[in-house]
């Protein structure tokens, strides 16, 4: 499918969505302030579990919701109107459709690429057709995969992840670093192989500090695939990641399916901010948070709208 007849595609379900962001932290920016101020707008997703086409009329409360087609459509009405976009996903992006079965996350990666995707993480379903079927298809991904506690030393994927990563949007600089889950007990052993999973605080601290210090990032966001919360305190979660480390600004989490109705505000090891958001699974929500910095690099204001991805109201009646 060529990328200008995707984008056009959703031409005749064009979502309903004139809502502006509700203001998270900080207060409105004045217009004496306005010209100096920088703006980044980070979407994201998670769980998308290959879910290509909208759920259909057997659904339930989903039915007729979702799609890569309207998250396109979406995705490319907000960079026009936006000028720093970044697009980020944090996992389990395989597995739940017989788009998989048939095409082994070819097909995922190739919209997400026609889609602009910055950087994505690696959930453990995204291991399901083992490191042999990842590397097969990870050709078709034109964005990084970034794993910043996995070790895949000796294995097939050695090389073709990265720890960490700098962009920029904007004239702002984002450090971006992705944990993933243990996959003992998840995944079985012949598809994850020597893959070395490493303490995901621990290397939080070390890439956080790397990327706030040395690397001078105005933003650190962490895509995570550890699950938003559980019952068992020890257990590592994103809420527990955000107590025990210092120096991430923003988590986007996966693997819990968790609607968050807006991003949390918890207090890192420091006492400092630090958010965490999640929506859901199936590309249901599209994720999105506004930030504007002033002209000293500090964060002036913060808005979100986890946004549905649906048809306007009426379009199936």
């Amino acid at each position: 499918m060529k990328r200008n007849t995707f984008l056009k595609l959703s031409s005749s379900s064009a979502l309903a969505l004139s809502l502006s962001p509700r203001l998270l932290f900080g207060s409105p920016v004045s217009s004496a302030e306005g010209s100096s101020a920088r703006t980044l707008t980070i979407l994201h997703t998670n769980d998308q579990h290959s879910r290509i086409e909208p759920f259909d009329q057997n659904a339930g409360r989903n039915a007729h919701k979702g799609g890569f087609v309207r998250r396109a459509e979406l995705i490319s009405r907000i960079r026009r109107e936006e000028k720093g976009v970044l697009l980020l996903d944090s996992g389990d992006i395989f597995q739940g459709t017989p788009y998989f079965n048939m095409f082994g996350g070819a097909l995922e990666f190739k919209l997400m690429s026609m889609m602009g995707y910055d950087a994505a993480t690696m959930g453990n379903h995204d291991f399901d057709n083992g490191l042999e079927g990842f590397v097969k298809v990870l050709p078709e991904a034109k964005f990084p995969f970034i794993t910043s506690n996995y070790d895949f030393s000796n294995t097939l994927v050695e090389g073709r992840t990265e720890p960490y990563r700098v962009v920029e949007r904007n004239g702002l600089r984002i450090g971006l670093l992705g944990l993933g889950i243990e996959l003992e007990g998840l995944v079985g052993k012949k598809q994850f192989g020597e893959t070395k999973y490493l303490d995901p605080v621990e290397m939080a601290n070390h890439y956080a500090a790397l990327l706030k210090t040395e690397k001078k990032c105005d933003l650190v966001v962490c895509l995570s695939h550890l699950g938003y919360r559980y019952r068992d305190s020890t257990q590592i979660s994103d809420v527990v990641l955000a107590e025990k480390t210092k120096g991430i600004d923003l988590i986007l989490g996966g693997h819990t399916h968790t609607f968050l109705p807006e991003p949390q505000n918890l207090t890192n090891a420091v006492g400092e901010q630090v958010l965490v958001n999640q929506v859901g699974f199936a590309g249901l929500m599209l994720g999105r948070l506004d930030y504007t910095f002033d002209r000293k690099g500090s964060v002036r204001q913060i808005t979100y709208q986890n946004t549905p991805v649906e048809s306007p109201k009426g379009f199936w009646s």
